[in-house]
């Protein structure tokens, strides 16, 4: 999969391209992201580095066994952890401690971005899955935005599984893929990304170079 970077939603804005056009764009703060641990094929069975991304101020929201594996690696407190599988060849250049800087990614690469979507709460088929609902006329009555049946009579006798019902909308994890790096700010640990992430304002990203589009 190779390294990526742990970032925070700041909020989306645009910018001008080449021709005028303007491009909708989310900001995202990378970091700094530390190496917290690395893990090798001999002690772990595989081989990865696990990078920290926003220190935590106040020391007594870190519990014992999480202060003593920051300690380690002499890195401070993290409020988020996330590991990345990499080759031994790839992990040679990671050293615990160190920085993993946004410089990683380039403008005009793409790259997949993970978060956790906003939840909406409880919603019906209609605005969960776009249903059409039932016909306005001809006799209908209270039943205008139901999803109307979900089951067979006795074979299977059951609601199937997947069934599209109402329920809880949104709050998943969610990966948007292939989109465009518009800008790196090393200096500021900024990356500025087009289009929409998923997530609110505030809310933490994984991004990783794409998988499906080079």
């Amino acid at each position: 999969m190779g390294i990526g970077l742990i970032g925070k939603k700041l909020g989306m804005t645009q910018v001008f391209g080449e021709n005028g056009a303007i491009i909708p764009v989310t900001v995202v703060k990378t970091g700094p992201c530390l190496v917290v641990q690395k893990k090798t094929v001999e002690s772990d069975g595989y081989a990865a580095v696990q990078l920290g991304f926003e220190e935590i101020t106040k020391a007594s929201r870190v519990n014992k066994p999480l202060a003593g594996h920051f300690k380690k690696a002499n890195v401070p407190p993290m409020a988020r952890l996330k590991e990345f599988r990499l080759s031994p060849e790839e992990l040679d250049q990671y050293e615990a401690g160190s920085e993993v800087s946004p410089d990683l990614f380039q403008p005009g690469d793409f790259v997949d971005v993970t978060g956790v979507s906003i939840g909406k709460g409880y919603a019906g088929v209609i605005k969960r899955h776009g249903f059409s609902g039932a016909p306005g006329g001809h006799g209908t009555h209270e039943f205008f935005r139901h999803g109307g049946s979900i089951g067979q009579n006795t074979t299977p006798g059951r609601t199937l599984k997947g069934k599209r019902m109402a329920g809880q909308m949104g709050n998943k994890k969610v990966t948007v893929q292939s989109l465009k790096v518009i800008e790196v700010r090393g200096d500021t640990n900024i990356v500025i990304i087009e289009g929409a992430l998923p997530g609110p304002r505030n809310g933490y990203l994984i991004i990783r170079k794409a998988v499906k589009k080079q």
